[in-house]
């Protein structure tokens, strides 16, 4: 191995969403720039620096997080790695403990440090390169980060604290840097922030998510624009036109409502109430009928009794999500929830997590049932097998279903849009087969 304060090859490990991802892809763009040789994720010993970009979100996350530095501690003592830097949310949010507790990390940095972290691996930080970054993602569909940080006080989010507040990247940024992943093959974007629908609030006095999204579906070469996390309260219900009318911005909003009870969402301080959610999300059925509502939801939370979480099961199975997560609440040091006692028993909270799974499965397979029969245009993202698999519209990568087409002899390619008849449905896959080519 190459020896000297830093070898050549630099390997990134990128932990937690999506968001961060985008961080590593920067990080990766900068060091190339540097002339240094990067691999993402990969085998331990490639390279001879290491840096992982952790996540600190939940407890979970922070676990995994802290195990995989530990990995790669016993690395660098075994002389498989030379130097090791730590980054990232957990790092932001924990420095001076991961300093005391595990010092044999040659440097920590936090969430907005690109520039030092750059510096200290040999290379020179380029400000001509903001916005363009290294793709971990197949060459098809990237993420698209338009803003950075949170304004929004929920109790149970440790994001403000460690990511700031809400910032948005001026407007032709975004588009630049759209125009540039769009001239090297990318078809799909998926617009993802802490809060979405903030867009422009802070940067330009009102909000301008509609402006930004009808600028990217005027560019030429995106088939699907995809909506991640948009807030719902203050939601522009001005785009909803826009995204009935527009064939290349997906019928697909993500929208995490959390809970549905107002007492827990009082506790929640999400500045919206079970009435004004459903009036929302009725309104966007309304707008775009087979628009798929995707939602994510905590149950646990402090105080929620059997009543409230019944409250929320029974809406789950009235209002019908396409697409649907859970997660346990984690009592997390340094929100305001943390004041609140966490007395819902862990045991408890996984049984209410599995209960609402069971009820999505039920919701998921009757909506997955409607499409046999039906011609789906389908994005192929990968081969596995016999299989090529793909998305529709109505689902984001790596959390949704997913088509299994079935053309073992066939020349389809990824990235490419094709007619598929759905032949079959399961829980959470549909399988068809390509109906032309």
């Amino acid at each position: 191995m190459q020896t000297g304060k830093h070898n050549k090859r630099i390997q990134i490990v990128s932990m937690g969403c999506s968001k961060n991802l985008v961080d590593s892809e920067v990080l990766m763009g900068q060091l190339q720039a540097g002339g240094y040789q990067v691999d993402f994720e990969g085998k331990v010993g490639r390279a001879g620096t290491v840096v992982i970009n952790t996540c600190g979100f939940v407890n979970d996350a922070k676990e995994e997080s802290i195990d995989t530095i530990l990995q790669y501690i016993q690395a660098k003592q075994k002389g498989k790695i030379e130097k090791l830097y730590v980054m990232g949310c957990l790092s932001q949010r924990y420095i001076t403990d991961l300093q005391a507790e595990i010092p044999d990390v040659d440097k920590y940095f936090g969430v907005n440090n690109m520039q030092e972290i750059v510096n200290e691996l040999g290379a020179d930080f380029k400000t001509e390169l903001i916005g363009e970054r290294k793709l971990t993602t197949p060459s098809h569909y990237a993420y698209l980060k338009i803003s950075e940080g949170c304004d929004r006080r929920c109790t149970f989010c440790s994001i403000p604290s460690i990511r700031g507040k809400h910032k948005s990247r001026p407007l032709d940024e975004i588009i630049a840097e759209a125009r540039r992943l769009t001239a090297r093959g990318v078809k799909e974007l998926m617009m993802i922030a802490q809060d979405l629908t903030y867009y422009g609030i802070d940067l330009y006095k009102e909000n301008r998510f509609s402006q930004l999204l009808t600028s990217l579906s005027d560019i030429k070469g995106i088939d699907w624009i995809r909506l991640h996390y948009a807030y719902p309260a203050g939601f522009p219900m001005e785009i909803l036109p826009l995204i009935a009318e527009r064939p290349n911005i997906c019928n697909y909003i993500d929208m995490p409502i959390q809970h549905i009870n107002n007492r827990i969402l009082s506790l929640m301080q999400r500045g919206h109430t079970r009435e004004g959610t459903i009036r929302l999300l009725s309104g966007i059925r309304e707008t775009i009928p087979d628009a798929a509502l995707r939602t994510t939801l905590i149950v646990g939370f402090p105080g929620e009794t059997d009543e409230e979480f019944e409250e929320l099961i029974y809406f789950i199975k009235e209002f019908r999500f396409h697409r649907l997560g859970v997660f346990a609440y984690s009592h997390e040091d340094g929100t305001t929830a943390f004041k609140l006692d966490d007395n819902v028993p862990a045991e408890v909270k996984q049984q209410r997590l599995d209960k609402l799974m069971e009820v999505q499965q039920e919701v998921s397979l009757e909506y997955n049932q409607r499409q046999v029969g039906k011609t789906l245009q389908v994005m192929i993202d990968r081969k596995e097998g016999d299989y090529f698999i793909g998305r529709t519209e109505y689902d984001s990568p790596e959390v949704d279903n997913e088509v299994l087409v079935n053309a073992p002899d066939s020349d389809i390619k990824r990235g490419k849009i094709y007619p598929v008849l759905i032949t079959k449905a399961d829980y959470f896959d549909l399988y068809g087969t390509v109906s032309q080519f």
